[in-house]
């Protein structure tokens, strides 16, 4: 990679070149032709930060949902970003598998699963022989509820992110705050250092984290928790935002390849809510009432913790969660998923302007991205007749066990398979002194002509071979020595692994689950767009050249330039 990697064009007309995140001391409205040098006065810094970083994810945001229902949106939220901010629409994860733990990891530790050791939301664990979820801690927890929801932390992520870094920075002066429904959202942005990270907990309703972080509940988290929002949230029908026939970008209502919400009988607005939830808080998880109470805790984060209150940059992370659960039961066509988008917005809209209101326009970084995309169900693909299908993980390790038997004899041959990654028995290989270097190659050539699979690759080959672009690429970038299988597949495209014929999901090399929005909005931000090529690891490390402080420690990425002409 070289240094001016990422170059492009703005659309404005400003006659200056600026570095995203770049020379201090100027805003872009300035009138000063000082250097940083001259500027520098009466042991004043030579350099400014934003009061506030402010990075949003949205779970599954496909990069074309930018534009997809641009008619619909408001003026304040994804057009207020694109119109005023700086967009890089050529924007990938360089990396596979692409799930929600990765992605929130790469995009704040600049790095990937290889070197960060987040290699999916769960994984198989040799030494412990069991799978592991990516934020379980069982030395910790909960606090704030009763249930075990809490026992998560980032002692998993082997690397720091840029959240750590900027603790490090300020020796601790910066306050960084997570928030997420999903734990893996909240705690993997947050990083080690965090003064808190938060996600909601469904037996109870409440907002929680762990000893972790803290032993109690600060008094703006109880107070939030006691105002019950999910129960009033809970009480009201999901219905369409806009009138039903005007989600012309969306298929019909009723269709065969959308699930249905937890006791619904049909996948049909309006959805009756508070006759299917039951006794918990779960189901607000796959409702746009979701993203409703994310914001609203995060606003009450920037308030309680008095972000960007002082001279110290803070740092808060958001990760809206319910467009994933949307996306996961019905599919990226659905009304559903135009009608949560179309309330994100609103949502994105009110979350920025409160923001600017309480730290000052101007004094915030904000930045939105997704952890992933998502992929066209198959059986939708099927009625538009573009090749596709489904792969079943039990189907895999079942006909992959009976080729072992035959090749090998009896035996517990297949430990694991997760990930689209077999896990090999080690100790029976070694017991019946076979090379398991030859094992992994046989596994791969008779996995390779499994319906629906385009490619395997052994991890003997991932260790001794680099690939510098295209899919193997990715492959080499998600593969980790002492967490990953021993032999990876990679599924042709428009298939995915899945349990049934209905809903989206994601995970694969193809754009379609790597092209996600990366748009810059705020402080020393110009209007304009590129499609010079972009990585989701290029985040972390464009911040810490803007804020001047160091990467994180197993940052692969390079700041983010722009040429404005």
């Amino acid at each position: 990679m070289t240094l001016l990697k990422h170059v492009a064009w703005a659309k404005t007309a400003a006659a200056s070149l600026l570095l995203l995140g770049a020379c201090a001391g100027a805003t872009q409205n300035s009138s000063s032709t000082k250097t940083p040098a001259a500027a520098a006065t009466n042991n004043q810094p030579v350099f400014q930060r934003p009061k506030l970083v402010v990075g949003i994810v949205v779970d599954q945001m496909r990069y074309d949902y930018l534009y997809r229902y641009w008619s619909k949106y408001g003026n304040d939220g994804f057009k207020k970003l694109l119109s005023e901010g700086f967009s890089f629409r050529n924007t990938h994860y360089n990396y596979v598998p692409t799930y929600t733990a990765p992605g929130h990891a790469s995009i704040y530790t600049g790095s990937v699963p290889a070197i960060n050791g987040i290699i999916g939301n769960s994984w198989y664990d040799r030494d412990q022989n069991k799978v592991v979820y990516c934020v379980e801690d069982n030395t910790v927890q909960t606090v704030g509820s009763s249930s075990t929801a809490g026992q998560m932390s980032p002692a998993n992520l082997k690397t720091t992110t840029i959240t750590d870094e900027l603790r490090l920075a300020t020796n601790k002066g910066a306050k960084v705050i997570g928030v997420a429904l999903k734990d893996r959202g909240s705690i993997l942005p947050a990083g080690h250092l965090a003064n808190a990270a938060y996600w909601f907990d469904s037996p109870s309703g409440n907002w929680i984290t762990s000893t972790f972080y803290r032993e109690d509940l600060p008094a703006w988290v109880r107070e939030f928790n006691d105002k019950k929002l999910a129960d009033q949230y809970l009480s009201q029908p999901w219905e369409t935002l806009l009138p039903i026939e005007q989600y012309t970008e969306s298929t019909a209502d009723d269709v065969p390849w959308e699930g249905t919400l937890q006791n619904e009988e049909k996948p049909v607005f309006p959805h009756n809510i508070p006759a299917l939830r039951g006794e918990e808080y779960e189901l607000i998880r796959s409702i746009p009432a979701g993203n409703t109470i994310t914001k609203d805790f995060a606003l009450a984060a920037l308030r309680g913790e008095e972000l960007g209150k002082d001279d110290i940059t803070d740092f808060l992370t958001v990760s809206f969660s319910s467009t994933d659960y949307v996306g996961h039961t019905f599919g990226p066509n659905s009304v559903e998923a135009e009608d949560v988008f179309l309330r994100l917005d609103r949502e994105m809209a009110e979350l920025i302007s409160q923001i600017e209101n309480e730290v000052g326009k101007g004094e915030v970084l904000f930045f939105l991205t997704a952890d992933h995309g998502g992929a066209h169900v198959p059986a939708f693909l099927e009625e538009m007749k573009v090749p596709t299908g489904l792969s079943f993980s039990k189907t895999v390790r079942d006909s992959l066990s009976g080729f072992m038997t035959r090749q090998y004899g009896k035996g517990n041959w297949v430990q694991r398979y997760s990930n689209q990654q077999v896990y090999l028995n080690h100790e029976l290989i070694a017991g019946k002194k076979l090379n398991l270097e030859e094992v992994q190659q046989q596994v791969a050539a008779y996995l390779q002509g499994l319906n629906g699979v385009m490619k395997t690759v052994t991890a003997t080959a991932l260790q001794r071979t680099n690939w510098e672009k295209g899919m193997m690429s990715r492959v080499e970038n998600g593969y980790s020595a002492k967490r990953s299988g021993d032999v990876i597949l990679v599924l042709e495209p428009a298939w995915f692994e899945g349990y049934g014929n209905t809903g989206s999901t994601h995970g694969s090399y193809a754009n379609y689950d790597t092209h996600v929005p990366l748009v810059w909005y705020g402080w020393n931000v110009p209007q304009g767009e590129s499609s010079a090529e972009a990585e989701v690891s290029d985040i972390a490390a464009t911040i810490a050249y803007w804020l001047y402080i160091q990467e994180p420690n197993g940052s692969v990425g390079e700041p983010l330039q722009v040429y404005m002409k």
